[in-house]
């Protein structure tokens, strides 16, 4: 659409220069000003609209009758077969916008376990607001959006033969999204429990400083599609010393979150297996 109604006001420019002023010296400076202001002013984000230049000096070059009338005719054809038969020729790579979208989900993610594992360390002085609810629920259910949207977008190309999820260097890229849906609820529910509980002489909380770093170091290995069995390996670990020094039922609550996140992991790495 830009680039039609450049073609319009190029042809518009070049059709009332050449109305009101002979061709010659004159007309030519007053049509290139005019094209040049045009250019900018439709153009957008600091690019201008090449099509308004280009467009009012070919008219102007070209003082043939019906001539303009036929560039737009030729311009809008053109603009609506490109713009029927691009997403044919050149469809979206709908697995590359997920793993992107992955990868901010993943950053964020261990961000996330990073300051909720500072927080049982270092629990904060009454009266500090917890993460805002809604930047905490964007994060948890990021991993639903991808999945939906990699679904949709996949679902769309139903006139090509189907793309394939690339097995690069990170791995396929449906189970790691897999896996990001999977855990969500789980650290949700860790987090939620670790904000809310009041953490100002309770030891067990305390002792989950690492077990949280643990587990998030083993997970965001997971998502990027590397080897994290020695990283769950030793997370259990912690997670059963844990255990041992603090057997109560409102600790294991408080470890509930991590535990079924470590069930997912393990089910990840080994599906046939569970």
């Amino acid at each position: 659409m830009e680039r039609l109604a450049g073609v319009a006001v190029g042809v518009l420019l070049s059709v009332a220069v050449l109305h009101w002023l002979p061709t010659g010296p004159l007309s030519f400076p007053v049509l290139l000003v005019c094209a040049c202001a045009g250019m900018y002013l439709l153009g957008r984000r600091g690019s201008p609209n090449q099509q308004v230049l280009i467009t009012a000096l070919v008219i102007y070059s070209t003082p043939v009758p019906g001539y303009p009338l036929a560039r737009l005719e030729e311009s809008a054809v053109g603009i609506a077969v490109v713009a029927l038969l691009g997403p044919l020729l050149w469809p979206p790579d709908p697995y590359r916008e997920t793993a992107r979208g992955l990868e901010e989900y993943r950053t964020g993610l261990a961000d996330r376990l990073a300051r909720t594992a500072a927080r049982t360390a270092a629990p904060a002085p009454a009266g500090v607001p917890a993460p805002a609810p809604v930047a905490a629920f964007a994060l948890w259910h990021r991993p639903y959006e991808l999945s939906a949207a990699l679904e949709h977008r996949s679902g769309r190309l139903l006139l090509l033969p189907p793309r394939r999820d690339a097995a690069g260097d990170a791995g396929p890229l449906r189970p790691r999204l897999r896996l990001a849906a999977r855990t969500a609820p789980a650290l949700q529910f860790l987090t939620r429990e670790v904000e809310t509980r009041p953490a100002a002489d309770d030891a067990s909380a305390r002792a989950l400083a690492p077990l949280i770093e643990a587990t998030g170091r083993a997970l965001d290995e997971a998502l990027r599609g590397g080897p994290c069995a020695d990283r769950l390996r030793l997370a259990r670990e912690l997670e059963a010393a844990h255990r041992a020094a603090h057997p109560g039922a409102r600790d294991a609550v408080l470890r509930a979150g991590i535990h079924l996140t470590h069930q997912v992991l393990a089910e990840h790495l080994d599906p046939a297996a569970h």
